[in-house]
């Protein structure tokens, strides 16, 4: 992999990161070193992960259904509907319930807000994939060898990791100085080419499971992230009581992502936690009724700073989402946003209204019928934790969506 490393260096231009860089408010420098490192950090984890039969099955399947997704024009492929869609599901592929955790790392090693981590990662990711499909497509890299490739050249990604950067879940793989790197490099390259070589994978496998963490939500893990700075106004209407069905915000473990057959035959990639599948178990219980109403919070939807555009990362969620009202025609739904009291309540209030609209605005995009839902803002109405500290002003920023005929 450390060709295909080198080569997705080298494609790293002045223009590009020149336009990551007005795309997001972050230096050039800052977009190229975030770019190289979520790079670095996806084919690392591919090759951590090698050993993994069924996961590699899924992306070299996924790559070599995605090779129209070009790099060279815009910003490494980034805003394309196709190039987010499949970069969504690529990095859910990759990261499971540690996407937020990985973006956040990206974040503090570049300096950079959390929302241009995440969007660097969405243009790195069709780089990535375009670097393993030109191989497939070349005959250089097929099923059977997809692999081994990747478990052989694991030694050489460490290089290309910034000095202490530690992977989520696997830390023991990128924590090392970078004298340390090579050393241990070197020991794993001997390792592999003598007679014993076939236990290096098996020791890393090991190791992983030694080195388990208890995993907890980025900021951005929490449901809509919300600057309450926003200068509109309107009249905030009279808010129904919300009860939340389990605070989605709060830091806590989304589980582990599994596959999720729907009635229509639909298969979704879900965590056990998530906002889909609590919605789903609502949807199927008979004996849970829409009154008095069940909120269930977004887990993962993100907001440009300051505004009530949805960045590309949500597109995983809302996908799933539309996904599921597609699979339960009987169901409609209510989408509300909040915010926490800081700043103007009426502003506040404009702000949450703005975003719910989107929200039900992109599932409408997604096929559900817009009749079927309808969307409220209730600004810092209903707070589900004291606003007070950090933590609760995180958990009441929130978009929420609740079962109302099903």
């Amino acid at each position: 992999m450390s060709s295909l490393m080198e080569s997705i260096s080298s494609s790293i231009t002045p223009e590009l990161t020149s336009g990551l860089a007005a795309r997001f408010g972050i230096s050039a420098d800052a977009a190229g070193s975030a770019l190289q490192t979520s790079a670095a950090a996806m084919f690392t984890t591919l090759a951590a992960r090698a050993h993994e039969q069924d996961f590699v099955d899924r992306i070299y399947h996924l790559i070599s259904t995605s090779t129209s997704m070009a790099a060279a024009s815009g910003v490494g492929g980034y805003g394309s509907p196709a190039a987010t869609t499949k970069a969504s599901e690529f990095l859910s592929e990759l990261f499971g319930g540690q996407l937020s955790n990985m973006q956040a790392k990206i974040a503090e090693n570049a300096s950079i807000p959390s929302q241009a981590a995440g969007g660097i990662m969405m243009a790195g990711a069709p780089m990535v994939m375009n670097a393993l499909a030109e191989k497939a497509q070349t005959g250089a890299l097929g099923a059977a060898s997809f692999g081994s490739m990747l478990n052989s050249e694991l030694p050489g990604l460490r290089g290309f990791l910034p000095a202490g950067f530690a992977i989520p879940g696997l830390a023991a793989f990128s924590t090392a100085t970078p004298s340390a790197r090579a050393t241990t490099a070197e020991a794993l390259a001997d390792e592999t080419q003598g007679p014993a070589g076939w236990l290096w994978p098996v020791l890393i496998f090991g190791a992983l499971l030694i080195a388990g963490l208890t995993w907890y939500f980025s900021q951005n893990n929490g449901a809509a992230k919300v600057n309450d700075t926003a200068t509109q106004t309107t009249s905030a209407p009279k808010a129904e009581a919300p009860i939340t069905d389990g605070a989605s915000n709060a830091a806590g473990a989304l589980g582990s992502f599994f596959k999720r057959k729907l009635p229509d035959g639909t298969e979704l990639n879900i965590p056990e936690n998530g906002i889909e599948s609590k919605l789903v178990a609502f949807i199927e219980d008979p004996s849970r009724t829409v009154e008095p109403p069940t909120w269930f919070d977004f887990d993962r939807l993100l907001f440009a700073t300051g505004s009530a555009t949805l960045e590309p990362l949500s597109n995983e969620q809302l996908i799933n989402v539309a996904d599921i009202m597609k699979a339960y025609p009987k169901v409609s739904i209510r989408i509300g946003g909040y915010t926490d009291n800081t700043g103007d309540p009426v502003a506040n209030q404009k702000l949450s209204e703005d975003r719910a609209n989107n929200v039900m605005a992109e599932l409408a995009k997604m096929g559900v019928e817009p009749s079927r839902m309808d969307a409220r803002g209730y600004g810092e109405d209903h707070p589900v934790a004291p606003n007070g500290t950090a933590e609760g002003r995180a958990r009441n920023r929130r978009i929420s969506l609740r079962v109302v005929d099903k």
